[in-house]
């Protein structure tokens, strides 16, 4: 396999790691600051809840990008 594919590879399972780690961290700290905030300036649930899935899939997807990235050895 040519090593341009191996960069790839690589270089997409650690953007999605680190983007699913900030995803997860700015959640995090929006849950964690959300009961000081006014009731109607909030944004409805179904909003965070699709933050959080979004976050753990992208967190997924790492995963197996690295796993293709260590095959194509």
């Amino acid at each position: 396999m040519p090593q341009i594919f191996k960069a790839l590879a690589s270089i997409t399972a650690w953007t999605l790691f680190i983007l699913g780690w900030i995803m997860l961290v700015f959640e995090v700290i929006f849950m964690a600051t959300t009961p000081f905030a006014p009731a109607e300036t909030l944004p409805p649930w179904s909003v965070i809840d699709t933050t959080w899935i979004l976050a753990v899939v992208t967190l997924i997807l790492s995963v197996c990008a690295m796993k293709l990235r260590h095959s194509m050895e």
